[in-house]
């Protein structure tokens, strides 16, 4: 995710992160020289001259605007949707570790709080690893004792692993009468919402937006764009390739826009500060076990936290 100021006056023109020039810089150059061999050949492709008004253009780029404005609509949806889940991960992180602090005593409570708190953090890793694809073995191996972690390494869905130990361990605090079963079943609910939180995460990544729609929009922004100068060089003359290269940047950059916040759980610049979120809920929750030596809170990269 992008972190930084909101820019003002002349810095808007001269800020490239963030602008998805990168993402579209190919698209963009190719649109500008079509415009500028058009308007150098004053509209003639082998000998024909290729004569089209801009009213069809003014027609396609407003129903173009419509569609780009739903399809973004509906990226923005599944991105806003994976924050909140894990806004949810945090309360219920912190949620497990105040409960298993307040309703769980006798001997042997201390160790049994710090392992539960600690799985949370470890599942808070395992669930960005999982969503990422990536390797959580760094991450979650100082969290789990050795034995749990071979176990871990061995599990196919390593979230629920995570959740199906935490799950177990409360039934023996049951067993032992550590902690009162009414108080193991409001302990059991926050249980719950860390395998919602998952489902949840799982359902966004596993479900794509429909390739045809996404199709159909790219299509008709590449036709668009390369044909409008077309209609444009017989009554805009020379400034063809400058307005052509606003209306490309303008249209190209809300498709990759799309596409990049349409999964929310990858490593883009605009996709959301996965680990960041980790950390913050490892600061919290080793804060709350009492410890001292706590980590740092991760800051922007290059105006990025991933």
């Amino acid at each position: 995710m992008i972190v930084r100021e909101r820019p003002s006056g002349l810095r808007l023109y001269f800020i490239f992160k963030g602008s998805m020039l990168q993402s579209i810089r190919w698209q963009l150059v190719s649109t500008v020289l079509v415009a500028a061999a058009v308007y150098l050949t004053h509209g003639m492709l082998f000998a024909i001259k290729i004569t089209m008004t801009p009213i069809p253009f003014s027609l396609i780029g407003l129903a173009l605007a419509i569609f780009l404005g739903f399809r973004n609509n509906a990226s923005y949806e599944r991105y806003w949707e994976g924050r909140k889940l894990w806004g949810e991960l945090m309360i219920a992180c912190r949620t497990i570790t105040r409960q298993m602090q307040t309703f769980v005593a006798g001997s042997g409570a201390d160790e049994a709080r710090r392992r539960m708190a600690y799985r949370s953090i470890a599942f808070a890793h395992a669930l960005r690893h999982h969503l990422r694809g990536s390797d959580p073995r760094e991450d979650v191996g100082t969290l789990l004792t050795a034995e749990e972690f071979a176990s871990f390494e061995g599990a196919v869905n390593k979230p629920d692993f995570l959740v199906r130990r935490m799950a177990a361990d409360l039934r023996g605090l049951v067993g032992e009468r550590a902690t009162n079963p009414l108080f193991a079943a409001r302990i059991d609910e926050t249980l719950t919402s860390f395998a919602t939180i998952l489902a949840g995460c799982e359902r966004i990544k596993q479900t794509p937006i429909p390739f045809s729609y996404t199709l159909l929009i790219h299509r008709t922004a590449y036709l668009y764009c390369f044909m409008l100068p077309f209609g444009l060089v017989d009554s805009i003359g020379f400034m063809t390739p400058f307005v052509v290269g606003l209306i490309s940047y303008t249209f190209f950059g809300l498709d990759a826009l799309g596409d990049e916040i349409a999964e929310p759980f990858g490593t883009l610049p605009n996709d959301l500060p996965l680990a960041g979120i980790c950390r913050g809920i490892e600061i919290s929750i080793r804060e709350a076990l009492g410890e001292e030596e706590l980590p740092k809170a991760l800051k922007p990269v290059d105006f990025c936290i991933l």
